[in-house]
């Protein structure tokens, strides 16, 4: 049985990690990193994505289908814990921007 979602899974991890970079990225440059939290929690959430990104590379180059699923399996769950991780970012930066 081929992936069904790993492939959808790494391509947007990758794309999720560089907004991650991003925001850790501008929140150094504007000197905002030392008031904040935001920015260690961040970089938590783009590990996860890594792992997420892995696993799913793992599940898409497996040979056994009891690898392949998973692998397939552990890139979903650190995919959904970085999207609801994002979330949170989110939230953070726009409670710091209403403020």
């Amino acid at each position: 049985m081929p992936n069904r979602s790993s492939q959808h899974i790494l391509n947007t991890s990758a794309t999720l990690l560089g907004f991650c970079l991003f925001v850790i990225t501008s929140l150094h440059t504007s000197n905002y990193a030392s008031k904040s939290v935001i920015d260690e929690f961040t970089s938590g959430i783009a590990l996860s994505l890594i792992f997420s990104c892995l696993f799913s590379f793992f599940s898409l180059r497996a040979k056994n289908i009891n690898t392949e699923k998973r692998a397939e399996k552990i890139g979903e769950y650190f995919f959904g814990f970085a999207l609801l991780g994002i979330m949170a970012i989110i939230i953070l930066l726009l409670l710091d921007v209403i403020k």
